[in-house]
């Protein structure tokens, strides 16, 4: 009887451990903030719970036998075409740094508007503030093609905005999502970096010290007067009163304008053991120029020595990586219909077409992670 009376009880509670996993992972698969798909948001809830070790092996097996396709061409509109553009001399408009130089594709012969820098969003007094262009990433997977966007920090102001997940607590003077008063100066969003857990790094915003700082650790640094850059924490950047935010993750990429040393395709451990870095997945970059210019970089197929060649190659001398996997990279520009209208989903553009999250991503009130915005001055 004693023994029957145990297994009862241990059939209950097992029953009521199941239908609580069935329940939590049910909200978790209708939950927008765990990803767009389906499978991401599975993936999210399976990390959350103690499973981050069993979703890195099943991702890394899936990518093992799914490798990007070697040659080939990009579909007819991958490569945007080069816009019509004519180089504002210095002394028109308010003080803007220099129109950005081409970048030298990777894969040759070169598609026509391949690494040729286009104006794109919202202008401001007139000036191009973006310029965005697309390339392939290397010599070798010739059908894929990654976004590049230049940001000129002279003509706008950064703000980190930061989440209830990332990095958690708050409410913070900018906490996501956009609100409507600062729509109407709005240029650009793009994503952050990885989970706090993942990302080897601290987080400082607004005066508090949210999680602490790690001494060379790759920081994007947003001050007071708007400016934004990216260096290695107590090296290239230190904490001051003009400091802002900023947000950490994992080692420079690119430093003194190369790729830093050590660094190759089957790396990990410094660069972002999530999908253990030896394949090719999305991810995103953001590097700073000599003259102080913000460069972007986010697509398909990317190692992390394929995003480090690029950023360099864009002009950057120091570079970071960002958020990787298909689900969080996203860089929208937007151009309202008026000069001083209010930036939407509707009037954004994605700087890739295939970028998960939509161009109103960022206005969601459902959107938990932390992002950066660039706005007109």
């Amino acid at each position: 009887m004693r023994a029957r009376r145990i297994r009862a009880g241990i059939l209950m509670v097992l029953a009521a451990l199941l239908l609580w996993a069935a329940v939590s992972l049910g909200g978790a698969l209708m939950n927008p903030q765990l990803g767009v798909t389906l499978p991401a948001r599975g993936a999210e809830w399976v990390r959350e719970h103690g499973g981050a070790s069993i979703v890195n092996w099943i991702e890394n097996v899936w990518y093992s036998h799914h490798a990007p396709k070697v040659g080939g061409a990009p579909p007819p509109t991958a490569i945007k075409r080069t816009t019509s553009s004519t180089a504002i001399p210095a002394n028109v408009g308010p003080p803007h740094l220099p129109q950005p130089a081409p970048i030298k594709p990777f894969a040759s012969p070169a598609l026509p508007g391949e690494g040729q820098w286009s104006p794109a969003g919202r202008l401001v007094k007139g000036i191009p503030a973006v310029y965005t262009t697309s390339l392939r990433p290397d010599a070798v997977h010739t059908s894929y093609v990654v976004g590049a966007a230049w940001m000129d920090t002279k003509l706008l102001r950064a703000t980190l905005y930061s989440g209830s997940q990332i990095p958690g607590g708050g409410p913070y003077p900018h906490t996501a999502p956009i609100p409507p008063s600062a729509a109407t100066s709005l240029v650009a969003a793009f994503n952050a970096g990885f989970l706090m857990s993942a990302a080897n790094g601290g987080y400082y915003t607004d005066g508090h010290t949210i999680i602490p700082l790690r001494t060379g650790a790759a920081s994007a640094v947003v001050y007071k007067n708007g400016t934004m850059t990216v260096g290695a924490w107590n090296q290239q950047v230190h904490m001051t009163p003009t400091v802002v935010s900023v947000r950490q993750n994992l080692d420079l990429l690119v430093t003194h304008g190369k790729p830093v040393a050590g660094l190759t395709a089957t790396t990990t451990t410094k660069w972002g053991a999530t999908l253990g870095n030896a394949v090719y997945v999305w991810r995103s970059g953001l590097g700073v120029t000599a003259n102080g210019a913000l460069v972007y970089v986010g697509g398909p197929t990317l190692n992390i020595t394929d995003l480090a060649n690029i950023l360099a190659r864009a002009g950057c001398v120091r570079a970071m990586e960002l958020d990787i996997n298909t689900t969080w990279v996203n860089y929208t520009v937007f151009k309202p219909a008026t000069p001083n209208g209010p930036a939407t989903g509707t009037n954004g553009t994605l700087l890739q077409s295939q970028m998960s999250g939509t161009t109103a991503r960022y206005f969601q009130t459902w959107w938990v992670r932390d992002f950066f915005t660039m706005s007109s001055r």
